[in-house]
């Protein structure tokens, strides 16, 4: 369900601007997910198994100016773990050739260019043992996030006349940086393109991108990374294929360096009628130390996921995943990233 408000001036009139007209158009989603999961670590001797209940709901309000440029911004308020109840979105220009500018919330243009790469759905995964910790990323979008005082711009679709391409650039400032794992970069940049094209019955969509942050402020802790990304998918009637490659290197913190991190993912997904099946999988590794050690010990990381979603209704999806996680250390495995876990749940969405 969707539901079209109209936001009124009442709050304006409240304000003494009762003389102001205006009204923004609004709308509202949000979800409510609903399971059980279960892990078993190797570093233990005991499956665990715990109840998995999660919401979000989420406002956007928009309005068109004389001039056709859309003006949006949105926020949500949920319990997604943490419960947060923010995460707004600045406000988002988007021009009537399509093209948009993302403002005061800086976003990140290589992340929002490259191709999804199916993967398994569900609440499943290894809570590692907190003196496990391992430097191997988990995904091509490691230490990429950007949520600070700054811009993204994406171009309209066929970019500079070439059809099927899109590009973004964007650029944060400030000291309250998500740019890098820690979340203490002061500023960072990035840009990323998409090109999309089909071969036959066929369609082909390639991304790619990078992300440069730093914290240029030496009396606190020196966060840096400089991660590149690129993924490719092919869909083929109810089909997709993907795969997608990281390379990277950070400093977080002032205390761990890490080089030469690789991420390699593939994964794929199939529709059949109201049922979805889903693979994914995970084969990473880099080097950690102390900073300035150029990374004395190799990490590793190896996942195979699996699930498949079933529509039961309208709005309403059951799921079943199942997620198996091999961790090493110099060639040993660590027991306390290893394990294996499972999900059995429901999504409700409106």
């Amino acid at each position: 369900m969707k539901k079209e408000l109209l936001v009124a001036s009442a709050l304006a009139g409240t304000m003494g601007l009762a003389g102001v007209a205006e009204a923004a158009t609004a709308s509202f989603s949000g979800n409510v997910r609903a399971g059980v999961t279960g892990d078993d670590v190797d570093s233990t001797t005991t499956a665990t198994h715990s109840a998995d209940q999660k919401s979000s709901l989420s406002f956007s309000v928009s309005e068109t100016t004389d001039g056709g440029t859309k003006i949006a911004t949105s926020f949500s308020v949920h319990d997604e773990g943490t419960d947060d109840a923010g995460n707004p979105a600045g406000l988002t220009l988007t021009f009537t050739d399509g093209a948009s500018l993302k403002l005061i919330e800086a976003g990140n243009a290589a992340t929002g260019r490259i191709a999804s790469v199916p993967g398994a759905s569900g609440e499943q995964g290894i809570s590692a043992v907190a003196s496990s910790a391992n430097a191997a990323p988990t995904a091509i979008t490691w230490g990429s996030a950007s949520d600070n005082v700054g811009f993204t711009y994406t171009s309209a679709a066929d970019a500079l006349g070439v059809d099927g391409l899109t590009f973004g650039v964007s650029a944060a400032f400030g000291d309250d940086n998500d740019g890098t794992i820690s979340s203490n970069a002061e500023t960072s940049y990035s840009a990323g393109i998409t090109y999309v094209t089909d071969a036959g019955d066929t369609t082909i969509t390639i991304g790619g991108g990078f992300v440069n942050a730093d914290d240029s402020n030496p009396l606190t802790v020196n966060d840096k990374a400089d991660v590149v990304m690129m993924s490719a998918t092919a869909v083929t009637g109810d089909l997709t294929l993907g795969i997608g490659w990281g390379s990277g290197s950070a400093v977080d913190g002032n205390t761990t360096e890490i080089d030469s991190a690789q991420i390699l993912t593939a994964g794929a997904k199939y529709v059949s009628g109201d049922m979805t099946m889903s693979v994914g999988m995970v084969d990473a590794e880099a080097k950690d130390g102390a900073e300035g050690s150029d990374g004395t010990n190799t990490d590793t990381l190896e996942s195979l996921s699996a699930s498949v979603d079933y529509t039961v209704a309208s709005g309403v999806t059951a799921t079943v995943g199942y997620t198996d996680v091999s961790a090493g250390n110099e060639g040993s495995s660590v027991s306390g990233n290893s394990g294996s876990s499972w999900y059995v749940g429901a999504n409700i969405s409106f």
